[in-house]
């Protein structure tokens, strides 16, 4: 047998051979429905946060630096007698700056400075907001907003918007399945999607730096929940 003859044998034995490794794999998954549930938790919020502030100018450097280190220390000694303890305010940003002489050509000229220092204040009585709002302002804070409300331990409303969701999942379930003529079994995976930021709802916040006492909206606060629920089903009996 020549070479030649052998080399076509082959081929035609290799054409003739099932292509097995180009057969699709076949994946058998459980019978399943998978939904989404979602819930919504709100409450009332129970810790505030407030910026204050106290701006100085003067002619000079100096001169600003100074009188708003005894402004501020006017506030701060406010805030003590007002029954905040040390650890719930603290100094969160401290500034001096030149001023310059507005719309002259040329060259600016500095005209003075201003000396600029702000605390955060931490309320766990959200009741006392607009008591204290009313202090700092008396005491010589000329500059007051940020002001934020919050819950202290998410976690917990987080927990109730878990239940809920997949409870709101199972009803989404149970429907699909009588629609379908099957049974509901029970769940084969569930998972929580991305959770967004707490949502604050607050009707009104009037300027702080009215005569009269501020008055203070609390809102709300609410969370949201998403799960996707896979569970099993088996055909109706």
């Amino acid at each position: 047998m020549t070479a030649r003859f052998r080399l076509a044998l082959v081929v035609a034995a290799c054409a003739a051979t099932p292509a097995l490794a180009q057969e699709p794999a076949r994946l058998d998954f459980p019978p399943a429905i998978s939904v989404s549930g979602e819930a919504t938790v709100s409450a009332p919020p129970d810790l505030a946060q407030i910026d204050a502030g106290v701006a100085s100018d003067a002619k000079t450097a100096r001169e600003a630096a100074e009188a708003n280190n005894t402004a501020m220390a006017k506030v701060l000694q406010a805030l003590k007698a007002a029954g905040v303890e040390d650890k719930d305010y603290q100094t969160s940003r401290l500034s001096l700056q030149p001023q310059y002489a507005p719309n002259r050509p040329g060259q600016s000229t500095v005209v003075g400075y201003r000396a600029s220092n702000r605390v955060t204040i931490k309320l766990r009585d959200v009741t006392k907001v607009a008591s204290v709002i009313d202090t700092v302002v008396s005491a010589g804070a000329n500059d007051v907003g940020n002001i934020n409300f919050s819950v202290a331990e998410p976690s917990k409303l987080l927990d109730q918007a878990r239940e809920k969701a997949v409870a709101d999942a199972r009803r989404k379930a149970e429907i699909y399945a009588k629609a379908a003529g099957v049974t509901l079994g029970t769940p084969l995976s569930i998972s929580e999607d991305g959770t967004p930021p707490p949502v604050f709802r607050v009707k009104t916040l009037a300027a702080p730096m009215a005569a009269a006492a501020t008055p203070v909206a609390q809102g709300e606060e609410t969370l949201s929940i998403t799960v996707s629920v896979i569970w099993a089903i088996k055909q109706g009996q």
